[in-house]
């Protein structure tokens, strides 16, 4: 049986997993969420944090930064 990203375990075929997903609807089955043990509120910040570093950043700088990104993944093919 095939595994999600974090080792849940998934029904190998369409209708198996279409099966599945209606048990969870219908209450039959309990949706077994795997909690990644980071806090709620600090993923909000975090999600937050790259447009308040963007909108506090200069054209100039966040141009510089994206060139150095593209080059990077330009050197990498």
């Amino acid at each position: 049986m095939p595994t999600g990203p974090k080792g849940q375990k998934r029904p190998a075929d369409v209708i198996g997993n279409a099966v599945r997903v209606m048990r969870i609807a219908t209450g039959e089955e309990e949706d077994a969420v795997i909690d990644d043990g980071k806090d709620p509120a600090a993923k909000a910040l975090g999600a937050k944090g790259g447009k308040k570093r963007a909108e506090n950043m200069t054209p100039e700088r966040r141009a510089e930064i994206a060139k150095k990104a593209a080059e990077s993944r330009w050197k990498k093919g």
